[in-house]
């Protein structure tokens, strides 16, 4: 079975360390959710994927290329214009087969695929939606079910206390090829308020099944920070580098930690880190590859991607920070979320 992976656009609520990088590109324990993503997918047996790429396709592409380096086989769409959701999975077409797993490739996720395509095996369903359970659905999709878990009728945003269930659409799908004869080409379409209202209202079965492990969607700064404190406390379990230095602490190849230095678990460091003398590192601390914490620097509750530089007496409590950027000697940030802005970008 090949999965198609919707790569997503900027992720305007993570800005300004998405303003270049597609969202799922963004690092999680220092490596690019997409590339947990994939890793998980053929972990699960599929190795035939198709991504749809869209805002700065060559970020995508120049860092799995044909996929040879994961094991697997990775092609690419491109939209031309937006296509939403089921516009772009009907871009996709030529490249699918006649059953196919679609992922929301900006969603965190452990989700066993295979129970969902057995799910959807027994249903006899032409589409078979992951739900997942929330405390809030007020702004989620929210589904409503018969008591076999098919799907009668979406409710998008619908006020508290009015949802019909709190199971919302988690953004994986098991689709037979058929749907695609629903979605018209050349133009956006919603997958929920047009082609799966319409697959249910021509008779055609959708199920809804339970999607079991972890899932957050990432697309805020604060669940950004939440994913990485659940990937700490061992709440996402995801294949991370280097080696455990104590209970809660792993480091990278080649990180040299000063004498008097203090790591406070749990916290992951990454490799070719330099980190000085009477430095603090975390709790909750998660630092990129070539990464320098300075003399005297503490960084606590905080994310920085690679090549940062948290010169000496810096201090960074609850900071995501971007790749490449400098925080000056004894500068105090608090809740900060920073990135470098290119050159050819100021005004």
């Amino acid at each position: 079975m090949k999965a198609l992976l919707l790569a997503g656009g900027f992720g305007t609520r993570m800005r300004p360390l998405t303003e270049r990088l597609p969202k799922p590109m963004a690092p999680i324990g220092n490596r690019p959710w997409l590339e947990h993503l994939i890793a998980g997918l053929k972990e699960q047996g599929i190795r035939e994927i198709v991504i749809a790429v869209k805002h700065y396709p060559e970020r995508i592409i120049d860092y799995f290329g044909d996929g040879r380096k994961l094991g697997v086989d990775i092609r690419y769409t491109h939209e031309p214009v937006p296509l939403g959701t089921a516009g772009a999975v009907k871009n996709a077409e030529a490249l699918l087969g006649s059953r196919f797993v679609v992922i929301n490739a900006d969603i965190v996720h452990r989700a066993d695929i295979r129970a969902l395509v057995e799910t959807h095996e027994r249903s006899g369903a032409m589409v078979t939606i992951g739900l997942v359970e929330v405390a809030d659905p007020s702004q989620f999709g929210v589904v409503e079910q018969s008591a076999d878990g098919r799907i009668v009728r979406f409710v998008e945003k619908p006020p508290r206390g009015e949802a019909p269930s709190n199971r919302i659409n988690a953004g994986i799908y098991i689709m037979e090829r058929d749907v695609l004869q629903a979605i018209p080409a050349g133009r956006e379409v919603s997958i929920e308020r047009e082609t799966f209202p319409s697959l249910i209202a021509a008779g055609h079965r959708v199920q809804g099944a339970d999607v079991s492990g972890y899932w957050m969607d990432m697309g805020t700064s604060d669940r950004y920070r939440r994913i990485h404190w659940d990937l700490l406390d061992g709440k996402l379990e995801l294949e991370l580098p280097g080696r455990e230095l104590g209970r809660g602490i792993r480091i990278g190849e080649d990180t040299e930690i000063a004498q008097g230095a203090m790591l406070v678990p749990p916290v992951l460091v990454g490799s070719r880190v330099t980190i000085g003398e009477r430095a603090v590192v975390g709790p909750y601390a998660v630092i990129g590859d070539d990464c320098v914490i300075g003399r005297g620097a503490r960084v606590t509750h905080s994310i920085l991607w690679d090549r940062c530089t948290a010169a000496e007496a810096a201090q960074l409590n609850r900071c995501i920070v971007g790749s490449g950027l400098k925080i000056d000697p004894r500068h105090l940030l608090h809740e900060a979320v920073v990135n470098v802005i290119p050159e050819a970008e100021m005004i």
